[in-house]
């Protein structure tokens, strides 16, 4: 099992309140769910993160798509609108 460190964080009363009732309907104690919280935070943003810098990378090799191209994915996405409405 990874080594665990102890670390101390700041909430305001409301936010506090929130995440005990989290807890109590889980079951789960107050450190779990936050701790969840913050992995999926992190996940999320370093994803994020990891995506912007492969198309930048991509921008920076000149590795755009055409004008036709994105022409047919507005005109694909122009017409389920219209699809949608007509039901």
């Amino acid at each position: 099992m990874p080594e665990k460190k102890v670390m101390t964080l700041r909430l305001d009363a409301e936010l506090r309140k929130r995440l005990d009732g989290l807890a109590e309907a889980q079951r789960r104690s107050r450190s779990f769910i936050a701790a969840e919280a913050i992995r999926e935070y992190v996940a999320i943003n370093e994803w994020q993160i990891e995506e912007i810098q492969k198309s930048l990378a991509e921008a920076d090799r000149g590795e755009f798509a055409s004008e036709g191209e994105v022409r047919r994915v507005m005109d694909k996405w122009a017409g389920r609108r219209r699809t949608r409405r007509a039901r």
